[in-house]
């Protein structure tokens, strides 16, 4: 466990650094992409977040091979991907499987009920993460619904696959 952002590293992986290197490489012109449209479409998200918008989250979906660093200043925003070992420090960390936390970003999922059945650990600053949270409750449209749309069919059909995956699991 990573005593500054809360994320358990797990147990080493053989090869499990570049891999997870690598794949930070190959993600990081879609996540850059991602981020300045979701910033364009949505600017009142910012405003609704405060003082912490400077605030360094560090989102852990436990399946992928990385975690995410956001800061959401309009700024200096930023949205990367880095290895769990060398994740930067964070004032606030989200952690859950990839759907879940999907699912959140557009409020389709209850958080309180998700950190209370431990499918969600939150770490530091908890303030920023329910700013952040009602930020993305407070907001019409959803983001994940625009960034399927910024790659066309193929986009909207993997997150319908997701989607239809997740409740089955459920």
């Amino acid at each position: 466990m990573n005593s500054v952002t809360g994320i358990s590293s797990g147990p080493p992986v053989p090869g499990g650094a570049i891999a997870s290197r690598l794949a930070c490489t190959l993600v990081q012109p879609l996540l850059s992409r991602i981020v300045r449209r979701v910033a364009a479409r949505h600017p009142s998200l910012f405003a609704r977040l405060g003082p912490h918008q400077t605030t360094d989250f560090l989102i852990d979906a436990v399946e992928l091979p990385f975690a995410l660093h956001l800061r959401p200043d309009p700024q200096a925003l930023v949205l990367r991907a880095v290895p769990r070992r060398a994740a930067p420090q964070a004032g606030a960390a989200i952690r859950g499987k990839f759907m879940l936390l999907l699912e959140l970003l557009d409020s389709e999922e209850d958080g309180d009920a998700a950190f209370f059945s431990r499918d969600l650990e939150v770490t530091g600053d908890t303030e920023a993460v329910v700013r952040l949270r009602n930020a993305l409750d407070d907001m019409d449209g959803s983001i994940t619904e625009d960034v399927a749309a910024m790659f066309g069919p193929p986009g909207r059909a993997i997150l319908a696959r997701l989607r239809r995956s997740y409740a089955q699991e459920q």
